[in-house]
């Protein structure tokens, strides 16, 4: 009864359901209760392993989710191909599928011990537009099933300083989906685009670039030359760019999503795009257009070489629902990515 109420709580705010089906055809009716129901992958579902039809990808720098990993895939319907472009996350044909799992291996330093998956998210395109489906799995780690009204769990793991962990972790309902995935007032993909894709991936045995791939595959049309395509640097990765250039992407797949002429957080002027050029925009000895706590009395989004008086060091590092960003996505700070983005503002002058 209660899964029932929850069903049909997503249809009044999605308007539409859709099930899979094994021609790869859609029906605006109503949506599987398993994930195993969509044959995104071959049994047993748990190992991940997608179907001949479904293809893996990862991005150069991932959304930090409270230090979850990430299995991606996406499925293009038969006869239909994602168009090209280097600017924007790419324009997907209706009928696609992209899949995310999160997960937490048992030990960081050593996945072989086995991991812990948490929930796979599906986003669906139809004619009206992305639909955003949240499957969680249950604890025998046998399948996921459809919770449209979000949770909280508990993880627990071994990091990779060897360190013994423990916090929540929060799966959004499909509404607080839009939050993140929002522009101009519609849901849409946030990682997957040239730049973050642009980058070698091993497919078997085989290690090639992922959008040379996806050509390749049949599912990508007018790829330029390597050389022509930009390159998002990982965060993490000290030969993969400047400080400034990881700085930047992780503020970009981190914050710009919101903090963007279009986001809903358009109205504070604080752009976080990696192609945005002008200081200011980016925050630097920028005020905030509405001061009260959460600028923590700091006068500047970004005070140059002072990244302790800067007020998005102060909201990056709060736990503080009325304070931290994101708002959404996590319960912990990413302590990594905190201490990036300070060196960024250290070396400004």
């Amino acid at each position: 009864m209660i899964r029932t109420l929850l069903i049909l709580v997503l249809f009044i705010f999605c308007g539409s359901f859709v099930i899979w089906k094994s021609n790869n055809s859609y029906s605006t009716t109503e949506i599987p209760d398993k994930l195993s129901a969509y044959n995104f992958f071959a049994a047993p579902v748990a190992e991940q392993r997608p179907a001949k039809d479904v293809f893996s990808y990862d991005l150069n720098t991932p959304l930090f989710s409270d230090y979850a990993e990430k299995l991606r895939f996406v499925k293009v319907p038969e006869g239909k191909k994602v168009m090209y472009n280097d600017s924007t996350v790419f324009a997907f044909p209706e009928g696609t599928v992209l899949i995310k799992t999160f997960y937490f291996p048992k030990d960081f330093r050593d996945e072989s011990q086995g991991r812990r998956l948490i929930e796979t998210r599906l986003l669906i395109k139809d004619g009206k537009g992305w639909k955003a489906l949240p499957y969680i799995w249950n604890e025998e780690q046998t399948d996921a099933f459809l919770d449209v009204a979000g949770e909280q769990k508990e993880v627990s793991y071994v990091d990779e300083r060897g360190k013994k962990q423990k916090h929540a972790y929060f799966i959004p309902n499909s509404n607080q989906c839009k939050g993140c995935h929002n522009r101009s007032e519609e849901l849409v993909p946030i990682g997957p685009s040239a730049k973050q894709l642009n980058g070698e991936k091993e497919y078997g045995a085989i290690k090639e670039n992922q959008l040379q791939h996806w050509q390749q595959s049949g599912i990508l049309s007018g790829l330029p030359e390597l050389t022509k395509i930009p390159k998002a640097a990982v965060w993490n990765n000290l030969s993969s760019g400047s400080v400034e250039e990881r700085a930047r992407i992780w503020l970009d797949i981190n914050c710009a999503h919101c903090h963007n002429p279009h986001g809903p957080a358009a109205t504070s002027g604080l752009n976080l795009n990696t192609s945005e050029t002008d200081p200011l925009k980016l925050g630097i000895y920028k005020t905030p257009v509405a001061a009260g706590r959460g600028s923590g009395n700091r006068k500047f989004d970004i005070l140059p070489g002072k990244p302790d008086e800067s007020i998005l060091i102060y909201r990056m590092e709060s736990n503080d629902p009325g304070v931290m960003m994101p708002e959404l996505g996590r319960s912990v700070m990413h302590k990594e990515g905190v201490e990036l983005i300070k060196q960024w503002i250290r070396q400004m002058k």
